[in-house]
């Protein structure tokens, strides 16, 4: 049987004991399968990679090597978050690596998102490569595969987590969650003991906030933009927002207006409010936001985060949109 499709008779995990279940014959299988070798996975945060290294925790412990690359591009405090859950908490044996000069020198003046993207992407490749080479002994590449990757790519996923792998090793994959949906994963995250807001968190792009700092990329925008957005999903939790709306992110694109602060003109920056809700990410709707709300996080984007002047929100759903702006 082709071990990439699910069976008909797999049972939708959708409670605690159907997750512990599958964790403890999961559990079973990955020891089977990788024995005393080591593992290395590509950890960013998300829900999937999340999910599988603390799988491998519970089943190899210090055997799984995860490497969490900072690109500079996250939003505020989340590699803090990745580093504080899994090296403090569960005891992971966590290679972290700052590379945030490396990507911003390399994006600089680039603004054409494409280039943007592949920019990202092939850096990516090459910081997570240099890291593998760095390490003994590694058998095996643990992913974050899940059902829909498999479905979408005819089975064979283009190294969703890590983007690539070194040409002269040989890995064989792990992949414990390969036949579970969205929504099962989550379920399984929380059974293993994750925070509900790491399971919970919401789709962020592989190249972060390199794709909402609209344009050619600089510090001092990219920074206004991770500060703005830390406000706005902020509020959004304070109102329980964020348990409504699917995705909402600040961009703010290369461009200033003339504002006035302390009585002198002065320019800064916009930021953009996009709030969608989605089934499927293939169309989405604006969620309605409460004015009070929204004069909220303008008053506080305003007045806390250097550099801007003007909040606008976006109105248009996908199609004619799409949910990212690049």
């Amino acid at each position: 049987m082709n071990s990439n499709v699910r069976p008909d008779s797999m049972a939708r995990i959708t409670t605690r004991e159907l997750a512990n279940a599958f964790i403890d014959e999961q559990i079973a299988l990955i020891k089977e399968q990788v024995g005393d070798k080591k593992v290395l996975l590509a950890l960013s945060g998300g829900v999937d990679s999340s999910v599988v290294a603390a799988l491998l925790i519970k089943a190899i412990g210090k055997q799984l090597v995860c490497v969490h690359v900072n690109h500079g591009l996250m939003r505020k405090g989340e590699s803090e978050a990745v580093i504080d859950l899994f090296k403090n908490k569960l005891d992971a044996n966590l290679i972290y690596v700052d590379a945030t000069d490396r990507f911003l020198d390399l994006l600089a003046g680039v603004s054409e998102p494409e280039r943007k993207r592949k920019i990202i992407g092939g850096e990516f490749i090459k910081v997570f490569d240099e890291e593998a080479g760095k390490l003994e002994g590694i058998s095996f590449l643990a992913q974050g595969t899940i059902y829909p990757d498999i479905l979408e790519s005819d089975g064979v996923k283009a190294h969703h987590n890590v983007g690539g792998l070194p040409e002269d090793m040989e890995f064989e994959l792990v992949e414990p969650v390969k036949l579970l949906y969205k929504d099962e994963v989550r379920v399984v995250g929380e059974a293993l003991g994750l925070p509900h807001e790491m399971v919970y968190r919401q789709p962020f792009p592989g190249p972060g906030l390199g794709v909402r700092c609209l344009g050619a990329i600089t510090r001092d925008r990219l920074h206004a933009l991770r500060e703005a957005d830390a406000i706005l999903r902020e509020e959004f939790d304070n109102c329980s927002l964020s348990k409504k709306v699917w995705q909402y992110f600040i961009a703010v694109p290369d461009m200033k207006s003339v504002g006035v602060r302390d009585g002198k003109r002065y320019e800064g920056w916009t930021a953009i409010i996009r709030a969608v809700n989605t089934t499927d990410a293939m169309s989405a709707t604006v969620e309605e936001i409460p004015y009070e709300i929204l004069h909220k996080i303008t008053y506080r984007i305003t007045h806390e985060v250097e550099g801007i002047n003007r909040v606008l929100m976006d109105l248009t759903p996908k199609p004619v949109g799409t949910i990212e702006f690049e």
